[in-house]
């Protein structure tokens, strides 16, 4: 049935006027994201591949919105006002060459406000465009579309990400009651602005180059899938090829999966299911993107919409060795034996990392590290000490604080040394510490260390070279919290040893209790009941112990 002749075109049919004039094919995906613009409520993310057409999407969006309404007032944010200005010069084109809206065109203003006819509003521009960061303050908006305000240069940093955020909030401030507000972009990091959206109730469509996918870095030249893959590539950067069918490798359908065999080994294979633009990302297409992506990050963020940091990671939680065994304790010969599993644990390190309030610190971290006979390291427990330092009841007795949850940990694994970083306020925190000790009677010593060597070189020495031979493990506790990523690993993926200011309470603990000299685990785990006649004197030394049951 025909529309009567004062009825609004939906934004699809919007959309295809004006494909049809730019003569263009328009592929299905692009009348998905139509339909999801129509009605995303008060908050929507949209997340597409670099180079399937969002940005034109969005201009002609904003087009049709004004089309639709003129008194709509739109605020356009980019990342710079650079880019915000070519939106605007688009809206405008993209106005001028639709036929549907030959009656709202631009009649005054210059590219950063202007105002479309048929609107009564004479303060606040029909469209006004700015970069992020810039100041709109005394704005107002019905609607708010946020087109690639997620870019290297303002994810680079924890100051950037802190920075990015602030400015974001306060549109809120600029947002009329009832308006709307819509993100389009590709992550760029591992905490990425649109994950925490799409977790805080956002209305979402997320589109990936490829649906499915599978990575391998095993180098067996016998891997499964449970879908079959229509495209797999070998390596990333300048390496990177897509291999081909029947040359490279062989796929036979079971009953339950998926087997692909290769000619010779790969150190990384990505396979991947049919490509979501068949028409523009050819093969070809596909294997020159790939080898322009100098990371698996870059590729990941900007094709598959995983949040990652585009650049390279130092540290990739994704070579930490996951585990779920905890500690068990067996006496044999006259001494004790700790054992994770079916594995004789011969070390533990406790490092304790004093939080001294700074701006980038917000608790005190406890790291745990426990070490095997073959020198496996296992990151077994990563703590945030919170609260006071210690907390007394009205007589002064000890009764909580950071002190006391360091002192249950050394009593639930039998620790017989620590460590503490005596800088900031880890300079009064082991005297504290000894006294809570000595208050539960628990036989612990307490070594105090000064550390004056770069950070970032300290961090990096301790953790990268067991982390890339497979010698770091950890424990699931480390690894998820509330089924998602623990603060840990968000630590160790926004790791950038370029600046000074990492958020990495966490990884700095870790670093330290990897370096410490380790704990032997023996006949000095014996724990007795404290008494006058125990010569324990505590010591910022090591303190051995000959105690008999």
């Amino acid at each position: 049935m025909a529309k009567k002749l004062n009825q609004k075109a939906t934004f699809a049919e919007f959309y295809l006027v004006y494909a049809h004039t730019q003569r263009w094919t328009v592929p299905d995906f692009h009348l998905d994201v139509c339909e999801f613009l129509d009605n995303f409520g008060p908050l929507g993310v949209l997340m597409m591949p670099r180079g399937h057409g969002k940005s034109t999407l969005l201009e002609i969006y904003n087009a049709y919105r004004l089309y639709k309404n003129p008194e709509e007032l739109i605020l356009a944010q980019s990342a710079t006002d650079a880019d915000s200005n070519k939106t605007s010069r688009a809206v405008v084109q993209m106005l001028e060459q639709n036929p549907l809206a030959w009656n709202v065109q631009k009649e005054r203003g210059e590219i950063k406000k202007w105002w479309v006819k048929g609107s009564s509003d004479v303060k606040h521009g029909s469209v006004h465009a700015r970069g992020i960061l810039s100041n709109v303050t005394g704005a107002r908006a019905t609607y708010i579309c946020n087109d690639d305000t997620e870019v290297p240069d303002t994810t680079g940093s924890p100051e950037a990400r802190e920075k990015l955020r602030y400015r974001l909030s306060e549109q809120i401030h600029i947002l009329i009651p009832g308006g709307q507000r819509l993100f389009v972009g590709t992550p760029h990091a591992a905490d990425s602005l649109y994950a925490n959206l799409i977790e805080a109730g956002a209305n979402h469509l997320v589109l990936k180059m490829f649906e499915k996918e599978a990575r391998f870095t095993s180098g067996q030249k016998d891997i499964r899938t449970t879908f079959k893959p229509t495209y797999i590539f070998s390596g990333i950067g300048s390496q990177a090829k897509l291999l081909k069918d029947f040359d490279d490798y062989k796929i036979t359908k079971t009953d339950t999966d998926y087997l692909i065999q290769f000619q010779k080994q790969h150190g990384l294979i990505d396979c991947y299911s049919e490509a979501l633009w068949l028409e523009r990302f050819t093969p070809e297409v596909m294997e020159q993107r790939r080898k322009e992506c100098g990371t698996l990050g870059e590729w990941d963020s900007q094709y598959q919409m995983h949040n990652k940091a585009i650049n390279e990671i130092r540290l990739d939680p994704e070579r930490l060795i996951a585990y779920s065994e905890e500690v068990t304790w067996h006496r044999s010969n006259n001494q004790i034996q700790m054992l994770l599993g079916d594995k004789r644990i011969v070390s533990a390190t406790l490092k304790i990392d004093p939080s001294s309030g700074k701006t980038k610190s917000d608790v005190s971290a406890a790291a745990l590290v426990l070490q095997d006979e073959k020198g496996r390291l296992y990151w077994h427990r990563s703590v945030a000490l919170k609260g006071d330092v210690a907390i007394t009841d009205k007589d002064g007795q000890f009764i909580g604080g950071q002190a006391w949850q360091v002192a249950d940990l050394v009593e639930e694994f039998k620790l017989p040394n620590l460590v503490v970083e005596s800088n900031g306020i880890g300079g009064y925190f082991g005297t504290i510490l000894r006294s809570v000790l000595k208050k539960r009677n628990l036989y612990c010593g307490v070594i105090e260390r000064h550390e004056n060597q770069n950070k970032n070189k300290r961090i990096l020495e301790a953790i990268e070279a067991p982390l890339l031979s497979g010698f770091l493990y950890a424990h699931q506790s480390v690894l998820k919290f509330n089924e998602q990523d623990s603060p840990q690993v968000k630590q160790m993926r926004l790791y950038d040893p370029s600046i000074t200011n990492n958020e990495d309470d966490y990884i700095d603990s870790l670093a330290g209790a990897i370096s410490s000299e380790p704990i032997r685990i023996g006949t000095h785990n014996h724990y007795p009941s404290y008494n006058d006649s125990n010569n324990w004197q505590a010591s910022n030394q090591y303190v051995e112990m000959k105690i008999d049951f």
